[in-house]
């Protein structure tokens, strides 16, 4: 992804100032319906239905077991206290950290961080457009108080303008959005 790299200085230096760090990560089988390689004639960004649900078709990324999966080596993993998979069955992507997108199967982040009576919940990370802004809605949805740290993350914006729709879609939700420099830590 164009400049997700430079979230990860951000990612490394806040982890510190939080009491649980969860991380989540694409986990695609290689014959994942997303990928548009897996789509005679389709190219990234083209639309299917897949599983019943409107998909956009993005290249190859995040299989299962490759380098492509694994977060970037100056990403400093030593206080994450768990990784949850997602995008991990191929007829169904998971923008969402919490739901695949048609909501029929649970990522179990929810229910962690239930059990640990946490309330509040800060997100940063890639995309912004996506994972992000489902992640925002669905944290929300779930009773979460969703504060999401806009300078830690980057957007896709497949169309123009899609970044700020998705900033206006997740204001509108009532979500918290800020800068670090906001965070009282």
């Amino acid at each position: 992804m164009p400049r997700g790299d430079e979230v990860i200085p951000l990612a490394n230096k806040l982890q510190g100032h939080f009491e649980l760090v969860l991380a989540t990560q694409d986990w695609h089988p290689v014959d994942h319906g997303s990928f548009a390689a897996n789509h005679p004639g389709k190219k990234p960004g083209d639309r299917i239905i897949l599983d019943g649900i409107e998909q956009i078709l993005w290249p190859v990324h995040c299989v299962q077991n490759t380098h492509g999966a694994g977060f970037a080596p100056s990403f400093d993993t030593s206080r994450i206290a768990h990784v949850f998979h997602k995008g991990i069955d191929p007829r169904i992507d998971s923008y969402s950290t919490f739901f695949d997108n048609a909501h029929r199967r649970r990522t179990g982040v929810g229910e962690y961080l239930k059990e640990r009576s946490i309330a509040d919940i800060y997100l940063l990370g890639l995309a912004l457009d996506y994972c992000v802004k489902y992640s925002a809605l669905d944290a929300r949805h779930l009773g979460f108080n969703t504060h999401i740290i806009l300078d830690g993350c980057r957007g896709i914006g497949l169309e123009p303008g899609d970044l700020n729709s998705a900033i206006d879609e997740m204001r509108q939700a009532g979500e918290s959005l800020l800068q670090s420099c906001d965070l009282s830590l």
